[in-house]
């Protein structure tokens, strides 16, 4: 397979083409690099996104849970290139395993833009070990090492 031929930015459909979230679940509005070892997404926060609601009324912070989600959609996207550079054309279920060592470092406000930079550090059969950083500004708001697995799609 000719992997030039691969994006290597993806805007919001092709990101949807890739993973199965959507509103208000999707978490990931922007891929900007794909490598063979790493990915960039860009979420953008905006007020109007329904957890600010009760998270905090009157001063609103992104839950980092839903940073370490936009990590992991992030990491799915890239295992999904990944797998399409290696031929594999398919679209398997991946599903979240783990999170180790997740810090938070820095709230994250609507209006922020939240650069989620996801590395692989290693794989075996179909088990895939990344490292993400969610940034602002250059800063770390969050980081952790995501776990996921792949599977066949189940009818």
């Amino acid at each position: 397979m000719d992997t030039s031929a691969l994006p290597t930015t993806l805007d919001i459909k092709q990101i949807m083409s890739h993973i199965p979230h959507r509103y208000p679940f999707l978490l990931v509005d922007r891929i900007i690099e794909v490598r063979e070892d790493g990915i960039v997404g860009v979420k953008c926060v905006t007020v109007n996104e329904p957890h600010f609601q009760g998270h905090w009324p009157g001063d609103p912070v992104m839950p980092g849970v839903l940073q370490l989600e936009a990590l992991a959609q992030t990491g799915a996207v890239l295992l999904f290139s990944r797998l399409a550079r290696e031929g594999n054309n398919s679209r398997p279920d991946v599903f979240f395993r783990g999170i180790d060592g997740a810090k938070f470092r820095r709230m994250v406000v609507p209006g922020d833009q939240l650069f989620l930079h996801v590395q692989m550090l290693r794989s075996r059969r179909d088990l895939y070990v990344m490292r993400g950083e969610a940034k602002v500004e250059g800063q770390i708001a969050c980081e952790a090492e995501l776990t996921a697995v792949v599977r066949p799609r189940s009818a």
